[in-house]
């Protein structure tokens, strides 16, 4: 419980998450400007009286492609300003942070959590939960449109136990990390004081147990198994949407 009243500050590496960062959306939207242009100059190559068409087709569509990535980026500044802003007090107490760069919220005690092995929920874990997804949705509420799934993520070490290989591990793990994610959704979902966005909970919530596919990592690159075990929200807005558009379009 000290870790719970005082987070212990160290620094570790983790793994790299499946989350679009700025410098990688950029150079994906780069890539199917390329290809619009590519597109028009195959198509008015011959006909020089539409190549100021073409310029301007062309500037329409790099427009769009900065659009897009104007708002990725002004909506997860706006996410993260206004959790950080609802929840700062709090982190400190539940050993929990939250990630600027993917939107993660995570619960990182995982004495805390569950048991060892069990997907329960611990008593204090339940208690944070209360307090925290109400006023969670709320927030996000703001957000509705730009939203496209919120991932109820659950993490474990590698480790199973002694008899156990390494794949054994592995799978055992991803069975009690989705237990425990299923344990998280269900729970939150019958709050009482969020009935009215049920219907929402439906559409946008997933659990989902990863194992040990994204352990966190010391300065020395070992597995840290403490720090590994954890769980988070992580919110993925819906830029990749819109950049289908630009391609369908």
């Amino acid at each position: 419980m000290e870790k719970l009243f005082g987070k212990f500050k160290e620094n570790t590496v983790s793994q790299e998450e499946h989350w679009i960062s700025m410098s990688d959306l950029m150079a994906g939207l780069m890539m199917v400007f390329l290809l619009i242009s590519i597109a028009f100059m195959q198509y008015v190559m011959i006909e020089k009286d539409h190549v100021d068409d073409l310029l301007e087709k062309i500037q329409v569509e790099k427009n769009k492609i900065k659009e897009v990535a104007i708002t990725y980026q002004n909506t997860q500044v706006a996410l993260y300003d206004a959790l950080f802003e609802e929840f700062k007090d709090d982190l400190k107490f539940w050993d929990a942070e939250i990630d600027p760069h993917t939107l993660e919220f995570r619960f990182n005690a995982p004495e805390v959590l569950f048991d060892t092995g069990k997907i329960d929920l611990k008593i204090q874990f339940r208690a944070i939960l209360s307090n925290f997804f109400p006023r969670y949705l709320a927030v996000i509420g703001n957000f509705k449109e730009n939203i496209a799934e919120i991932r109820i993520e659950g993490h474990t070490s590698s480790i199973w136990n002694e008899s156990s290989s390494v794949d054994d591990a592995y799978f055992n793990n991803m069975e009690l990390s989705q237990g425990r994610t299923r344990s998280v959704l269900q729970y939150v979902y019958l709050l009482p004081n969020v009935v009215k966005e049920k219907k929402w909970i439906k559409e946008k919530f997933a659990a989902v147990g990863f194992s040990s596919s994204h352990l966190i990592l010391n300065e020395q690159g070992k597995e840290n198994a403490e720090r590994s075990r954890r769980v988070s929200f992580k919110i993925l807005t819906n830029a990749d949407t819109q950049i289908k558009k630009i391609i369908e379009n």
